[in-house]
Parts: C-alpha cells; sequence; structure tokens
C-alpha cells in the first residue's frame, strides 16, 4: 500500500476560487477530505474530520479564518494552518502568527505557492510543537517562536541554510548546551544586536558567536 496523502480542510467564499483551490490541492497529492463556504462550518469539520492541514481564507462569514485557527488553538485542537488574503497586510500577518498561523498566502495563489506553504505549515508546526513542551502556556509558545523565527532567518542568511537545518542546528545547540531552545535563539539575536551596535555587522555576525557559544 502507498503512503497515506496529507488530508486537508479547505474553506473559501468565493466558489469559484474555492474549485480552484481543491484542484491545485489534488494535483499536488493532497487529500481534500472537506470544503466550507465559511468559518462556522470550516470549525465544525475540522472537529469532525480532524485534517492534518488547514487551507483558510482569511475574511468568510460568520467567522474569518483566523478566528477559526484562534478557536481551535485555544481548543487545544491546533492544525498546520495557511491563511490565504486578498491583499498584504502587515497587521494581518502578525495576528496570523499570534494564533499559531504557519504559512500566509496573497491571491492569485500558485500551485508552486501553495506548494511550498503547504510544506511549510507541516514543518513549522512541529518546530511549534517542540516550543510547546519547553514553556508552560499558548502564549509563552507564541512568543518563543518569535524569537525562534528570527534566530533562524539569521542562520538561514549567514550560513545559507533551510530552515529546517536552521532549525535543527537552534536543537543541537540547545541540547548539546541544557538550555531552552528559545534561550539558544535569543542569544543568537543578542550576538547579532551586539556586533552590529559595534559596526560589525555583516556575513560572520551571528556566526561568530554562535560558534563560540559551543566552545
Amino acid at each position: 500500500m502507498g503512503e497515506r496523502r496529507a488530508r486537508v480542510l479547505l474553506a473559501e467564499d468565493e466558489p469559484v476560487i474555492a474549485f480552484g483551490l481543491e484542484e491545485k490541492l489534488r494535483r499536488l497529492g493532497y487529500d481534500v477530505v472537506g470544503t466550507a463556504g465559511d468559518g462556522e462550518t470550516a470549525l465544525e469539520l475540522a472537529g469532525h474530520l480532524e485534517p492534518d492541514l488547514l487551507l483558510l481564507d482569511i475574511k468568510m462569514p460568520r467567522l474569518s479564518g483566523l478566528a477559526v485557527a484562534e478557536r481551535l488553538a485555544g481548543q487545544g485542537r491546533s492544525v498546520p494552518t495557511v491563511i490565504i488574503s486578498a491583499f498584504e497586510d502587515a497587521d494581518l500577518v502578525e495576528r496570523a502568527i499570534a494564533v499559531g498561523v504557519a504559512a500566509y498566502l496573497v491571491k492569485p495563489v500558485s500551485e508552486g505557492q501553495l506548494a511550498t506553504a503547504l510544506r511549510l505549515a507541516a514543518s513549522r508546526f512541529a518546530e511549534f510543537r517542540a516550543l510547546e513542551s519547553e514553556v508552560e502556556s499558548l502564549k509563552q509558545a507564541i512568543e518563543a517562536r518569535k524569537l525562534v523565527e528570527r534566530a533562524k532567518g539569521l542562520l538561514m542568511d549567514h550560513f545559507h541554510l533551510s530552515e529546517s537545518e536552521a532549525f535543527a542546528r537552534l536543537q543541537r545547540e540547545a541540547r548539546d548546551r541544557r538550555i531552552p531552545m528559545v534561550e539558544t535563539a535569543r542569544r543568537v539575536i543578542d550576538a547579532e544586536a551586539v556586533l552590529k551596535q559595534r559596526g560589525q555587522a555583516g556575513a560572520s555576525a551571528p556566526s561568530v558567536r554562535f560558534r563560540d557559544q559551543r566552545h
């Protein structure tokens, strides 16, 4: 038997867009287990169907996509989530991060963009779960995630790493030094800030301090 296909719940209130997204998902090898045209239906289906991934329009009748993600998180039923919006908005992106959304796409969405976002959502969700095990509350996990995302970005830029490689490096450093991963992330960020203040920012900024911590 072949590997089980990841199960996706799609919520989009515009039928034409919903149809196009569903077709893209199927071509990408996902199993679309349910569709919803409003947020309350999406929330209900998420509880019944237990999908592996959520693809939610940000603005829908009855409940927004962000509200759906927030309620699921509050109930302890978070699922890797990709939010789709008609426009890019820094405040909306920040709110999406705050409720644990892993990826944010702006319409129109290409098949390639959708594939990348869904992969990122799954990997970032796994990272978020790892952080949750280190803290006492969802709020702390979200704050920790923001720090880890910033530290990952620095490591990716300076070591030319993928997201997963950067996260693995933070995990390894935290394990080796027996400190929480969020503390490792904070040290990378602090090292960058200090070196910038000294006028030494550049390709080696976080890497110098990061390497020193291992010796």
